[in-house]
């Protein structure tokens, strides 16, 4: 039988598990939260205001940053633990 040299150690392991499974920092969800509430309120004003508010000179666009905001929020979910 042939046997598998494994050159990793049992410390190597346990470092890269815990490393690995770290939590995020305390800021870390009231960021990622407040980026989801941000677009999302950027969105209300915007149809609201009838195209008035955020940013006048952007128009419709206007909705566009305010998805873009919200979605920095949910790509930070992906790095959540």
């Amino acid at each position: 039988m042939a046997r598998v040299n494994n050159s990793s150690t049992s410390a190597d392991r346990e470092a890269q598990r815990t490393s690995g499974d770290a939590p995020n920092p305390v800021w870390f969800k009231p960021i990622m939260f407040g980026f989801m509430l941000l677009g999302l309120l950027w969105i209300i004003v915007f149809y609201v205001s009838n195209g008035v508010l955020p940013i006048p000179t952007a128009g419709s666009w206007n909705i566009l940053i305010g998805f873009g905001i919200a979605f920095i929020g949910f790509l930070m979910t992906t790095r959540w633990r």
